[in-house]
């Protein structure tokens, strides 16, 4: 992953730099469509690795020993060894203000029968929550009175193998949210999910959202927000900082009264999502079950903030 991010890196920041190396994070915004290809090319790479296309609907166990999957299409692979990377997509379900809709994200359907069947082996499921902010259109944004915010010149790369960044870099831009922001927030939080009870899961990580800040933060009067491109050639902005799941008719008021984004317009409005995770304490330190004697290891894949 880390050759597969300096392949697609389009900014570059060493986080921390000031600090001793021990809190310095190293952080690359990645162009969306150069990482697909670049991954995809690395996958099509490597020796011995075949790649078969399909939904596991279920798990092949006999006698407590995994040897296999049966796909949503009808096939079975018959395997020694099944590895899970979830990520948000078991029974995963979409909030958004009062509207609920299954999916493992925007646009794609959620896997149903696979928590099932983890159960029926005894395995001890939990609920987890993430969220993402709105997609804005980066054509519709004053990037004039807006804070530049460039990145590392060189650029330092993730991998040791990788030679020198030939990708041309970007820049982020910093607005930030005002009073009326949080008024407009403040206003309409009994209609976030998040706060309204619909959601009781918590996050596998401390990652709030913009109705976390108002809340929990009432003292501050603003709070930054990264405007960070999704791509070279793509106009999408992703807004960090500002992850919600406030109805879709609200949220275009939110990011809308701050400097540079007055006349901003919304691609894809923001939301949270709620799916299923194995118990941590489930697997070995091996991340094999403890419940066969198989190999099945369960791994929750989570890609926070790109959902």
């Amino acid at each position: 992953m880390g050759r597969i991010a300096d392949a697609a890196g389009i900014q570059f920041r060493v986080l921390n730099r000031r600090k001793g190396p021990a809190v310095r994070g190293p952080r690359a915004q990645a162009d969306r469509k150069l990482y697909r290809q670049a991954m995809q090319k690395a996958i099509a790479a490597q020796p011995y690795l075949d790649v078969i296309e399909g939904e596991v609907d279920d798990l092949k166990v006999d006698d407590g020993v995994v040897s296999g999957v049966s796909l949503l299409d009808g096939r079975l692979l018959t395997t020694h060894a099944v590895v899970l990377t979830t990520g948000t997509f078991l029974r995963g379900l979409i909030h958004r203000g009062e509207e609920t809709i299954p999916a493992g994200r925007v646009g794609e359907k959620p896997v149903l029968g696979l928590s099932r069947r983890l159960e029926v082996l005894g395995l001890q499921l939990g609920r987890l929550k993430t969220g993402t902010p709105a997609r804005l259109d980066g054509t519709s944004i004053d990037y004039a009175v807006l804070d530049e915010q460039r990145g590392d010149q060189p650029p330092e790369p993730f991998s040791a193998l990788t030679d020198c960044i030939t990708n041309p870099q970007v820049s982020c831009f910093v607005t930030r949210t005002t009073a009326e922001t949080h008024r407009i927030i403040a206003d309409n939080i009994h209609r976030s999910a998040m706060y309204s009870g619909r959601i009781q899961s918590r996050g596998p990580r401390y990652c709030p959202s913009i109705e976390d800040k108002i809340v929990r933060f009432a003292d501050r009067d603003s709070h930054q927000i990264f405007l960070e491109p999704e791509g070279l050639d793509d106009p999408t902005i992703y807004p960090n900082g500002l992850s919600t799941s406030l109805p879709a008719d609200v949220q275009p008021r939110v990011p809308a009264i701050n400097a540079g984004v007055g006349g901003v317009r919304i691609v894809r409005s923001g939301y949270a999502i709620e799916y299923d995770h194995v118990d941590p304490r489930e697997p070995t330190t091996y991340a094999r079950t403890k419940a066969f004697t198989g190999s099945l290891s369960c791994r929750t894949n989570q890609r926070h903030n790109r959902l």
